[in-house]
């Protein structure tokens, strides 16, 4: 595991050690703060730690001061490209981070003033290196970005930084495919300590660029390269979330939520709606937060050994299911109430786990 800096944005740790945090980005209008206030709950109702916001215009700058109170305890980046006033307006209104590249934001004594206002009030700045946005110079110099010029760039905007003094920072390094983006992390990461944000930008759809993501952020975070991520996709920031979450479980660095194991179904289905089962208990058990592993196989081949590896699992015969409880078979349901019999079991033992939970929290006050 790569050894860096702990940065703290809010009550979250970024680096050090700390576990890999979630970030994604809102896609309202900022100046919209009803929608924004709502967008961001259903994030974080996700799992979402850490939520970032367009700054382009005054007017959403204006829009952060209302948003941080209404969110109060969510973890908030104001992106910022090109206008150092807005830094300075977002650190006004609460952020708890900076998105900005300081070479980009002007005159030397501008890049001076917002980083002495962000060191003030211990807020962090993520540089943040764009493939597509690299400088005219690092692009005539390297023919095109790659992964070398994108260091570069990623290494001058942190000199800027080093040269004030300032030192809470993290970086990205960004390309819209997965060989530029793994090189230059890879090559970033062998020279400097600081925390490092994941992220294929501009990925693609729910389906391409979950895929895209899935490799290129896997592939690092198997290296052991990567503090934080965000899933970039051409979807609800929600959806970005859940699938930032499912390739940090498939990894086994974070644990939050249903892990649903299916079997992929063959001739031997003995069921003939399986995929929508499957689709439904998912959907009903969206937010559970508890790690939990629960298995749903088509026949009993499978069915069984897979059940005594989850928590729950269900395994189907002709017309009926059989609900296992830790690879012990519970009760046999009819194939068309099997969604809400599972779901309910799924839940109670979620009600059991919390119980449990609050009766060992209270034998230990009565020892004390």
């Amino acid at each position: 595991m790569r050894k860096t800096r702990a940065v703290r944005i809010k009550d979250v740790t970024v680096g050090g050690g700390a576990p890999v945090a979630v970030q994604s980005m809102t896609k309202t209008d900022t100046s919209d703060v009803e929608g924004t206030v709502r967008q961001i709950e259903e994030m974080v109702r996700a799992g979402c730690e850490i939520v970032r916001l367009a700054v382009p215009d005054k007017e959403a700058a204006v829009a952060l001061k209302e948003i941080r109170k209404r969110v109060p305890d969510v973890p908030l980046v104001a992106d910022i490209h090109f206008h150092y006033k807005l830094a300075l307006m977002a650190l006004e209104a609460g952020v708890d981070k900076l998105r900005l590249n300081p070479g980009n934001i002007g005159a030397h004594e501008r890049v001076r003033e917002v980083v002495r206002a962000a060191a003030a009030q211990k807020v962090p700045i993520r540089i943040g290196v764009n493939g597509g946005s690299l400088e005219k110079d690092l692009l005539k110099k390297y023919g095109t970005a790659t992964p070398e010029a994108m260091v570069e760039s990623a290494l001058r905007h942190i000199q800027i930084l080093e040269d004030l003094d300032f030192h809470e920072i993290i970086v990205s390094l960004k390309a819209s495919d997965v060989h530029r983006t793994v090189a230059a992390y890879r090559l970033l990461a062998e020279q400097v300590d600081y925390p490092l944000h994941l992220g294929v930008t501009e990925a693609g759809t729910s389906f391409g660029g979950t895929i895209k993501s899935a490799i290129g952020l896997g592939v690092l975070l198997y290296e052991g390269i990567g503090d934080t991520i965000r899933v970039s996709l051409a979807a609800e920031p929600h959806e970005e979330v859940r699938v930032a979450w499912e390739i940090l479980k498939s990894l086994e660095l974070r644990k939050r939520g249903v892990t649903v194991v299916a079997c992929p179904t063959c001739g031997r289905l003995d069921v003939d709606n399986f995929v929508e089962i499957v689709t439904e208990i998912e959907r009903r058990l969206a937010h559970i937060e508890e790690p939990l592993h629960l298995s749903i196989m088509g026949c009993a081949v499978n069915g069984p050994g897979e059940a005594h590896d989850s928590q729950l699992g269900v395994t189907f015969g002709r017309g009926v299911g059989m609900i296992f409880k830790n690879g012990v078979p519970m009760r046999k349901v009819a194939g068309a109430d099997i969604v809400e019999a599972f779901v309910a079991e799924t839940e109670k033992l979620v009600a059991e786990g919390a119980t449990a939970e609050q009766e060992a929290v209270q034998e230990l006050v009565t020892i004390k």
